[in-house]
């Protein structure tokens, strides 16, 4: 079987490879070795609680030797706290608004089909583009090894490994649903080995293509990796699970209290399994999450080792990001789509080799941010709208401010009322401000220089007629609305989603 597939990978490569007219261009002089390489490599929800972003518990020693020779974006955030409508903003360079895409299961060639993805882009202008593992939205764990909701003008070569964690452990994981994984709760020590988990194949893969890449200068390339953990069900070997005792995995107390002066919208995040929830199962869940974190970083170690091994680290910017935050019983939450910091933050590593080292950039940017930035690092041409800001300024100086702002968004629906509605929450240095179906269902302020666990919301009770706390509010606001503004489409009007009969053409005219 091992045998079998590395025939396939070589069969895809070897086309891949074949033919640098592959995308209907002739080679010319900005083709080559010297054009800069991209590996950029994605987690599935994993949240700031890593070494290099000062936690003190979970270890990941390849992410953090990653920040130690690039940019670490302090305060880097997703625009959309869930994985399909984050992957699309993310790799489309546009505001959920303007791609219509809100859900998973979404794929925006049916609401912007002329869009350019962020790896086409690539492709358009000679590079090898490649995809391992998840990118767009997959239905996890049921999609994994499959193509998930991929676009396949974005890549010329797709590796979907599926393992252990998929083929054979599923009857294993404790789940707080039955027969429910992907969206609940759940987790397993297992007792096989990395590489029979599908990230270790993932790493395995990656590595191989890398290696072909190194043989090959006449083209550029584009590779994206893309990690299935921290995501539920919490798999990894049982030796990850090791370093991190029960009693030592952090409970959250006073949720009551916390929550007292927080609008209904913001909590609605919450599962109703979840309720059964004890301490014991608290730590476990934790415990597990930690283990696959930890898991996740040794396949991005494996992956910048082949990187060096092969010299192409010379000349390969790396880019290692999350599609967003993630709770872990903070305000008695857990997962995702919340627009609370631990779950629109997101981790943000960019290394560019020769410039830059151990450097911490505070400023807000968000990962729509990261499609004019790779584009503008390697002279890569593009459609002429772009949502997001260039961090170059940024990598070239992490004190510069850039925008100085990034917005997050979430839908909420009102089943009694039949109405759904918006949450948009901006993020500046120092504060937060979320307004809930434009304040009319809450607002909240919360103040990171003196609250950075936003613990007390400003813009409540008597506090938001504190007159430094209302003048935030009615400053931020403002800044709020005209970048939700910028964030529509020109028609004013949010792009409506309809499923169609798109055709898969790598260019669509204009």
């Amino acid at each position: 079987m091992f045998i079998k597939r590395i025939l396939c990978l070589g069969l895809l490569l070897g086309f891949a490879f074949s033919s640098p007219t592959a995308f209907g261009q002739e080679p010319d002089a900005k083709q080559g070795s010297q054009r800069k390489n991209v590996l950029f490599l994605i987690s599935d929800d994993l949240n700031t609680r890593i070494g290099c972003y000062g936690d003190p518990i979970v270890q990941t020693p390849n992410i953090d030797r990653l920040a130690a020779r690039g940019v670490l974006f302090e305060n880097a955030a997703c625009q959309y706290p869930l994985c399909g409508p984050s992957r699309n903003s993310m790799l489309c360079g546009l505001y959920p608004d303007t791609t219509g895409i809100h859900g998973n299961a979404q794929i925006f060639r049916d609401s912007i089909p002329q869009r350019w993805s962020l790896p086409q882009a690539f492709r358009l202008d000679g590079y090898f583009a490649g995809r391992v593992g998840k990118l767009y939205h997959y239905n996890v764990p049921k999609s994994v090894g499959t193509n998930g909701h991929d676009d396949p003008a974005s890549w010329e070569l797709e590796l979907n490994p599926a393992g252990c964690d998929r083929l054979i452990e599923e009857p294993d994981i404790f789940t707080l649903r039955k027969g429910a994984f992907g969206g609940t709760l759940s987790w397993y020590a297992s007792p096989r080995p990395d590489e029979a988990h599908t990230d270790g194949m993932l790493a395995d893969d990656a590595s191989w293509v890398l290696e072909r890449c190194a043989k090959r200068n006449d083209r550029p390339f584009f590779l994206a990796v893309g990690f299935y953990r921290p995501h539920t069900p919490y798999v990894a070997p049982k030796e990850y699970f090791e370093p991190y005792k029960l009693e030592d995995m952090p409970l959250f107390d006073n949720v009551e209290e916390d929550n007292a002066d927080v609008p209904a919208a913001a909590l609605l995040s919450k599962k109703k399994e979840q309720d059964q929830l004890n301490d014991e199962l608290r730590r476990q869940a934790i415990q597990a999450y930690y283990a696959s974190t930890t898991f996740m970083d040794a396949q991005v170690g494996k992956v910048l080792d082949t990187l060096k091994r092969t010299g192409l680290d010379k000349n390969t910017i790396v880019v290692f990001t999350s599609d967003h935050g993630y709770f872990l019983g903070e305000k008695g939450l857990w997962q995702k789509q919340a627009l609370f910091d631990k779950v629109a933050g997101v981790p943000l590593i960019i290394a560019e080799p020769g410039r830059t080292e151990g450097a911490i950039a505070k400023s807000p940017v968000g990962l729509v941010d990261l499609y004019p930035t790779l584009a503008e690092l390697c002279d890569v041409p593009t459609q002429e709208l772009m949502q997001g800001q260039s961090l170059v300024p940024m990598l070239r100086d992490p004190s510069e401010t850039g925008r100085g702002y990034s917005m997050s968004m979430v839908a909420r629906n009102d089943r009694q009322a039949k109405q759904r509605y918006y949450g948009y929450s901006i993020r500046t240095e120092r504060y937060r401000l979320t307004l809930w179906d434009d304040g009319k269902r809450g607002t909240e302020l919360y103040d990171h220089q003196n609250d950075p666990d936003e613990f007390t919301n400003l813009a409540h009770g008597e506090r938001k007629n504190d007159p430094n706390n209302a003048k935030v509010i009615r400053e931020l606001t403002q800044k709020l609305k005209a970048e939700m503004a910028k964030g529509m489409p020109a028609s004013g009007k949010r792009t409506e989603y309809k499923v169609g009969n798109w055709n898969p053409m790598l260019r669509v005219d204009d």
